[in-house]
């Protein structure tokens, strides 16, 4: 069964979340093309893939309901956006090595987003 009502402040953020992925994928490919090196080009392009994967999650996740589970997973997938993909981001752009240790913060975000979305489902089905 899946969500009649989103907040408009929730679909937005799932909007700006996938349009985001789209726009910095474009821009890494075409921007950042004979900017970036090869290994920092590969740093952006994995920090996409994260993006966008999970802004799909994130909409799953909106999709199933307003459960506690459904509130963590979203909190937690977007959490994991952000601290992740935006680590990579700026490391990939030149930011100090340090910003890597965040990196790591936004896999836990994932996952818990991850287990929550279960969690989340089993009780929507």
């Amino acid at each position: 069964m899946m969500r009649q009502n989103v907040s408009a402040r929730v679909a937005w953020l799932v909007g700006v979340t996938g349009a985001s992925a789209v726009v910095l994928g474009a821009f890494g490919a075409h921007g950042l093309r004979g900017v970036l090196d090869t290994g920092h080009l590969e740093l952006w392009h994995t920090a996409v893939d994260y993006h966008v994967w999970h802004a799909l999650a994130l909409m799953i996740a909106v999709s199933l309901g307003e459960g506690q589970a459904g509130r963590v997973a979203t909190f937690a997938l977007t959490l994991g956006i952000v601290l992740f993909s935006g680590s990579l981001y700026a490391l990939a752009l030149g930011a100090p090595h340090w910003i890597g240790i965040i990196t790591p913060f936004g896999g836990l975000g994932f996952i818990a987003g991850w287990i929550a979305l279960g969690l989340s489902l089993r009780r929507t089905l």
